[in-house]
């Protein structure tokens, strides 16, 4: 649980114009993040890159592949988003031997929301049947976990060590972090508010910012750890606009695109997420002044 601390971006997965996945861009940014930006960890499959749409075999590709580059340096977390008890174990179980430190494994997303004790149940079997550590990615919105569920699954699963926390709600992050404390590892989502969350104590952040300026957020967190938070603030305040600029129901190819701006390859979306829109690449291009 300690190795998993700080900017751990969730990477894009490239895919060419067929929709493969295009492994030299994969391999190339992810050297870039580890021995360039020097970012704390890894994490593949995500929605950032758009782990829905991989199959298992792409799936555990992707996190093969990651594992190579990290070379020890940093740990990869690999993402599921499936919707069955049984699919997430199975792909649980095809990345189990690659060396991921953990699973960040999301609620069901389907329109059926599990009860508390089968919630519970559904991350508590992953851990037990994979052999790996489980974050839960608490992102999906009808089956959002609250801060008492989330400390009470993570309290008394063995193998759930952590959690993933989205949406824009601070408060919820500062509920979590005051009622499970260092019982558990608590990653940011709140992109918008890294600055504040770090500052409130969460344990890092997977984020899709940490993807686009991975070396801005970096030197936040650097920032925040040194005690510094007039340069932190004035990071921050570089942050949000460009966080503004790639929040979209596209986000992953708002990414990509702020991505290729800055230099670095990263191919495109899968089909059906549209690339980024003539007025999206305006409004990224007009956030990004200055780092291109």
């Amino acid at each position: 649980m300690r190795s998993i601390y700080g900017i751990v971006p969730p990477t894009v997965t490239p895919f060419d114009s067929q929709g493969r996945i295009d492994t030299a861009l994969l391999s190339k940014d992810l050297r870039y993040l580890v021995h360039t930006a020097k970012v704390h960890g890894l994490a593949v499959c995500g929605s950032t890159g758009e782990g829905h749409t991989l199959s298992l075999e792409e799936t555990r590709l992707v996190s093969e592949i990651a594992v190579e580059e990290a070379a020890g340096k940093v740990p990869v977390i690999t993402g599921i988003i499936a919707d069955s008890t049984r699919e997430v174990i199975e792909r649980g179980k095809a990345v189990a031997d690659l060396g991921v430190a953990a699973l960040q494994v999301t609620p069901v997303h389907y329109l059926f929301r599990p009860n508390d004790e089968a919630m519970q149940a559904f991350f508590a079997e992953i851990s037990q049947a994979t052999g790996l550590p489980v974050i839960i990615y608490n992102v999906v919105p009808w089956t959002y976990l609250s801060p008492e569920l989330l400390t009470r699954i993570i309290t008394e699963e063995d193998g759930v060590i952590g959690v993933k926390q989205s949406a824009g709600d601070l408060k919820m992050l500062a509920d979590l972090l005051l009622q499970l404390g260092d019982r558990g590892v608590i990653m940011s989502a709140v992109d918008a508010l890294l600055y504040p969350s770090f500052a409130l104590g969460a344990h890092g952040a997977i984020a899709a910012i940490l993807t686009t300026v991975p070396e801005l957020c970096v030197q936040l967190w650097d920032a925040v750890r040194e005690g510094d938070h007039k340069r932190a603030l004035g990071l921050h305040a570089r942050l949000l606009p460009i966080w503004n600029a790639i929040m979209d129901d596209n986000l992953p190819a708002n990414v990509k695109y702020a991505m290729e701006l800055q230099g670095r390859a990263a191919g495109n979306p899968r089909a059906p997420m549209p690339a980024a829109s003539e007025e999206q690449k305006a409004r990224i291009r007009r956030a990004l002044d200055g780092l291109i």
